[in-house]
């Protein structure tokens, strides 16, 4: 019976911990190049990367590469008809929880970027946090470049 209860005892250990494991896995990306995201999609919800609420999450600083992850979906974008868009940091903003935050539990800022391309009148403002991973699309109004 002790043996049992043992054996009853690792197994639910180790079942537990595979299965926080497979749902701390960040979800997989591919590069088209050392420089940009393989996009695959354009999002359909109009707040995506557009709302400090919902930002874009490209992770990466973990292995050191936030920022470059960060480019790297930029990369990725072109303007409504596949203008090629420029971009610049207009730095951190907006506390968000998150886990992942390398000083331990608590709050990590998004970066802010601004958008343009020729023919727009405005720049766009995204939202991107490098701490995070999630499915990677383009937002409303972006094309993915070719």
């Amino acid at each position: 019976m002790k043996q049992l209860i043992t054996i009853g005892i690792f197994s639910l250990l180790f079942s537990c911990s595979t299965v926080k494991q497979s749902i701390q896995q960040p979800v997989r990306t591919k590069l088209k190049n050392q420089q940009t995201f393989e996009l695959t999609e354009i999002s359909k919800d109009p707040t995506y990367g557009f709302s400090p609420k919902n930002p874009i999450q490209v992770g990466g600083v973990d292995k050191h590469e936030g920022p470059l992850n960060e480019r790297r979906f930029l990369n990725a974008l072109a303007g409504p008809n596949g203008e090629q868009i420029s971009y610049y940091r207009q730095g951190s903003c907006c506390p968000i929880k998150s886990d992942k935050n390398p000083m331990g539990t608590g709050s990590v800022m998004l970066d802010n970027y601004r958008v343009t391309w020729q023919g727009s009148k405005d720049t766009v403002s995204i939202y991107i946090n490098m701490y995070d991973y999630g499915t990677l699309k383009a937002p409303v109004g972006f094309t993915i470049k070719e």
